[in-house]
């Protein structure tokens, strides 16, 4: 008789949630692998070449600065593998008060599958409310497909695109440029 031990297989816990204390050295060195990773995969962060490991850590330590930025990051077993970033207008800007943008929604390759996307893009919206914005603006690569997919399944509406919108190896990305309702009050 042999003796066989069955395991239980563990789902992986998802979550998402602002931060509002600086980062912890573990977060910042969770954030900058995932920031890595997705830039390493095409990610459409922005950096098309994978910057030093210190300007990474510098731009994360920047975000958290900066009073306009509203963080958000998405977790995969406590261990930070996305974020999102809701930027404010600025305060001479008064008639945009009520639009904010989003921008840097991603998540580490390793982490994909799990609704993550889905659950910080809802986080964003409620937080955007939550402040008092009624309009979410965002612009995007038109080779991020996943994240088009995601943002017109959520309501977004195209308004616009960019035949110059990016320069990846040499060669120009078209854009797209989106806005959601959340209030008609």
């Amino acid at each position: 008789m042999s003796d066989v031990v069955q395991q239980k297989t563990l789902k992986p816990i998802p979550s998402v949630e602002r931060v509002t204390e600086n980062l912890s050295v573990g977060d910042l060195n969770d954030l900058c692998d995932a920031t890595e990773e997705a830039i390493e995969a095409g990610g459409g962060f922005g950096w098309v070449e994978l910057p030093n490991r210190s300007i990474l850590e510098r731009f994360w330590q920047g975000v958290m600065a900066m009073p306009v930025r509203i963080l958000l990051v998405a977790r995969l077993d406590g261990v930070i593998c996305g974020t999102a970033q809701l930027v404010r207008p600025p305060k001479n800007n008064e008639a945009q008060a009520t639009s904010v943008t989003i921008t840097g929604l991603f998540i580490a390759p390793w982490a994909r599958g799990q609704g993550l996307s889905r659950r910080l893009l809802d986080l964003a919206e409620k937080t955007a409310l939550k402040e008092g914005f009624k309009v979410i603006n965002l612009d995007i690569r038109e080779t991020q497909t996943a994240a088009i997919k995601l943002y017109e399944s959520n309501g977004y509406h195209l308004i616009g695109t960019h035949p110059y919108y990016a320069m990846i190896n040499n060669e120009y990305v078209a854009g797209r440029y989106y806005y959601k309702l959340l209030s008609h009050s």
